[in-house]
């Protein structure tokens, strides 16, 4: 194991396999050793992945200072230079707000997916589903295909664990159902 003057006592390389390929055309898997990134820098870094999805640009670093309290602009350019040195950032020459977080696949914790909704895509759904209803108890007769949409509608806050929204409307469905039948 090697060991960069960049590093404190409290990092460890981290093997991460890389294929290459030769002059041949021939695939090589080699070992690339990659420094894990500090506390503070973990923390940097997903403060910049939480700014680019919430705002969809990556933040200054005056907003970065601001963000993580610290005390000064320079000390974001110290830890956002580390962090293009190890790889973990890149930045686009002569472009502000041009931070990208590179995902290295070294990380150990596995991405995990859920069906978990924020509050306010609960809320347009539920929108979205009261919309349909009013829709189609406005009319005198409503058609098949609303009580189609209204049905996958509340299939989806069931798939999504909003049972108790999705069983509110049940009532509303089956009076819409009845009146179709007639």
């Amino acid at each position: 194991m090697w060991y960069s003057l960049d590093m404190n006592e409290k990092q460890t390389p981290v093997s991460q396999n890389q294929s290459q390929v030769k002059s041949t055309g021939e695939k090589v898997q080699s070992q690339v050793e990659t420094v894990r990134p500090t506390k503070k820098q973990k923390e940097l870094l997903s403060f910049i992945e939480v700014f680019i999805a919430e705002n969809g640009y990556s933040p200054s670093y005056r907003e970065i200072m601001n963000g993580l309290q610290y005390n000064s602009v320079a000390t974001v350019a110290l830890h956002v230079g580390n962090l293009i040195k190890r790889g973990h950032i890149v930045k686009r020459d002569h472009n502000a707000r041009s931070l990208e977080v590179v995902s290295s696949g070294t990380e150990a914790e596995p991405a995990i997916k859920t069906n978990e909704i924020k509050v306010s895509d609960e809320k347009w759904l539920i929108g979205k589903i009261e919309k349909l209803f009013s829709d189609a108890e406005a009319e005198a007769l409503p058609t098949q295909a609303q009580l189609d949409d209204i049905a996958i509608l509340l299939a989806a806050l069931r798939v999504l664990g909003l049972e108790g929204a999705a069983q509110s409307f049940v009532a509303r469905q089956k009076t819409l159902a009845d009146t179709l039948k007639r």
